[in-house]
């Protein structure tokens, strides 16, 4: 029996029937990353002795019968810009490639307290910035479904490493779609929370405002089991604040399609009038049509704000990128030139030069440019304004409707040696960026693999902190794919 290919809440009956211990389950997964993940390039950095040591540790706990949370024994991966003590966190990046983080994330203290076994931390863009894990030093993650294509990014190693069976959940985050993308191109369920639902303590900033931690799994059921863990307000993130409806109980047991009757989803008119790849519109009239006949209610939507997404967008998130960046100096931490410098002035320099990508240089030139005394009040705070215009006109969006619906990326999944252009790069997050400028939960489906066995997914964003209606609605959905 391959133990890989269960979803982590038949791993968490398993355990509890005694079909097999939390150390078989993490032997196995061992097992198989050593198999495949030379070729997929998932994972960074591996944790086998310690999560050996804990699998061995929760099954004592299960032997003497103590009671244990649902993820108990769960073999997880964790993007590799959220902290886990004593293991590298190198954000994908030259910069940090040696650096070892003296403490937990938040959330990964709460996934150690429920007994969640970590594997090891996973490929991303660096620092989170890009699309398709290429601009990785560590080199691209590539997709499962076809190795010649990426997994999307940024958390392009979170999707990947669930796609091939190498964890059964995985902890990203999302800036501006980086969980909901590359479970789009990969064929997994990527869920961002409501902002401010999970903590950020641990976790590498890459715009402040924007950035939320979120899961990756096989299924619905298993992203909730994760959120319901990991949620809850953090003393030390003053942006966390929590989120009780990310525990509520779902009866699993029931139909439940009938989650989305009466259900009002709205599409943005203008996502109507794009040029979208052919598959993606063929799946999405799927998706429309099996909603309708689920008794769901599908209309268009008039959201004149949305023509400014992208510019409005790459402003402020660009700007705090610059901010967010100047704190690896190559003095308290990060990479350091071997080459001879004058002053300390020269060594930034160099340093920096040396250990940043051209993506994340590209961005910091951008974002100091926006913030400049010349340029921020033209740039970056008549983006705010906009900013805000989007939220009240998003807001009214749901006054009239429960969820706003469209494709998750209007693409496929990139070939690897694919050309774009930095505009074009940078449209492709159109879809996934409204839920961030406004801090509403969303989710990407997996709509069934296409002949070519590729992925398309299909994204419902809920309302800001109702993110229960949005999981009942997306295991609704989940259920009536399943016929």
């Amino acid at each position: 029996m391959n133990l890989f290919e269960l979803k982590a809440w038949e791993i968490a009956n398993g355990l509890r029937n005694k079909d097999f211990s939390c150390e078989e389950i993490t032997k196995n997964y061992f097992e198989k990353i050593k198999e495949v993940d030379k070729d997929i390039n998932a994972y960074i950095s591996l944790m086998e002795e310690e999560a050996t040591k804990r699998a061995k540790e929760v099954d004592e706990k299960f032997k003497n019968r103590e009671e244990l949370s649902e993820i108990a024994g769960i073999p997880i991966s964790v993007k590799d810009n959220i902290s886990v003590k004593n293991v590298r966190m190198t954000c994908g990046s030259r910069m940090l490639e040696n650096y070892v983080s003296p403490y937990d994330a938040t959330l990964v203290k709460k996934i150690k307290e429920n007994d969640g076994i970590i594997l090891g931390k996973v490929n991303l863009d660096e620092f989170a910035m890009g699309q398709s894990t290429r601009t990785s030093y560590f080199g691209v993650t590539k997709n499962p479904l076809d190795l010649t294509r990426v997994s999307g990014g940024s958390s392009g190693g979170s999707a990947a490493s669930i796609a091939s069976n190498q964890a059964a959940i995985s902890i990203g985050t999302d800036t501006g779609g980086s969980v909901r993308q590359p479970s789009s191109f990969c064929g997994t369920v990527g869920f961002k929370p409501t902002y401010g639902s999970v903590s950020r303590y641990g976790v590498a900033s890459m715009a402040n405002t924007f950035d939320q931690p979120g899961v990756i799994a096989s299924d619905v059921r298993d992203v909730i089991t994760m959120a319901n863990i990991i949620e809850g307000r953090d003393k030390r993130d003053a942006t966390s604040v929590g989120n009780p409806d990310l525990k509520y109980e779902f009866n699993y047991d029931t139909d439940l399609e009938e989650n989305l009757k009466g259900v009002k989803f709205a599409i943005p008119s203008s996502f109507l009038e794009m040029d979208l790849d052919k598959e993606v519109k063929s799946e999405f009239d799927k998706a429309i049509n099996i909603l309708k006949a689920n008794g769901a209610i599908v209309e268009p939507y008039k959201i004149d704000s949305l023509k400014y997404l992208i510019e409005t967008y790459n402003i402020l998130v660009n700007g705090e990128i610059s901010s967010n960046m100047a704190r690896f100096d190559s003095v308290r931490y990060g990479h350091r030139t071997d080459k001879e410098f004058k002053d300390i002035e020269e060594m930034y320099k160099i340093s920096r030069g040396e250990g940043f990508g051209d993506e994340v240089k590209r961005r910091i030139m951008i974002g100091t440019h926006i913030l400049s005394l010349d340029f921020a009040k033209d740039y970056y705070e008549k983006a705010q304004k906009v900013r805000g215009l989007i939220i009240k006109e998003m807001d009214e969006l749901y006054k009239s409707f429960d969820i706003m619906l469209c494709p998750t990326a209007p693409c496929l999944s990139l070939k690897i040696d694919s050309e774009m252009s930095l505009t074009e790069i940078y449209q492709s997050d159109l879809f996934t960026i409204p839920a961030n400028m406004i801090g509403s939960p969303s989710i990407s489906l997996p709509m069934p693999l296409g002949e070519n066995g590729l992925s398309v997914g299909i994204e419902f964003t809920g309302k800001r902190f109702k993110d229960k209606d949005l999981l009942s609605a997306a295991l609704g959905f989940e259920r009536s794919l399943q016929k």
